[in-house]
């Protein structure tokens, strides 16, 4: 298995991935709402600025040849802190049809080895709280709670 930096040509590959995410988040959280009812009207805009921005990389997840998913990647930095260089999963998604195969876990060891490579001392990513299957997976692949945030819709 290995993570392939996206490229401008992978950017209708990451749209479809990222929308079929999102619309399984819808279940989780009223603020997960999209305002597309399409994949087809999703602009690839959002993943085309990851691009040119050197904090955030997406790659696709190839397996045999075959792209069976994507990651989104953020570095940041909290320069008062001891554990003060990390790396975030903004977005880690497996192709339905390849999960319960090892694949999620084995992406979560490449980027722990991504993170050391750019020195980073520690991993970061949020899921859903309602999400006890991404919960469930991330305390299995050696993640523990660690902060809780906190959503208010303004209306």
């Amino acid at each position: 298995m290995e993570l392939v930096e996206a490229t401008a040509d992978d950017l209708d590959a990451l749209v479809d991935r990222w929308y079929a995410l999102a619309e399984a988040m819808e279940a989780h959280d009223e603020l997960n709402e999209l305002v597309y009812t399409d994949v087809d009207e999703v602009p690839a805009d959002g993943f085309r600025a990851h691009l040119d921005d050197e904090e955030i990389t997406d790659y696709l997840i190839v397996h045999g040849g075959e792209t069976i998913g994507f990651v989104t990647l953020r570095e940041g930095t909290h320069p008062a802190r001891r554990y003060s260089q990390y790396l975030r999963i903004v977005n880690l998604a497996i192709d339905e049809t390849y999960r319960n195969r090892g694949h999620g876990a084995a992406i979560v060891d490449r980027v722990k080895a991504l993170a050391r490579d750019r020195g980073c001392d520690h991993l970061k990513v949020s899921c859903e709280w309602e999400n006890e299957g991404a919960r469930r997976f991330y305390r299995d692949t050696g993640f523990r709670p660690k902060q809780v945030d906190f959503a208010q819709p303004l209306e």
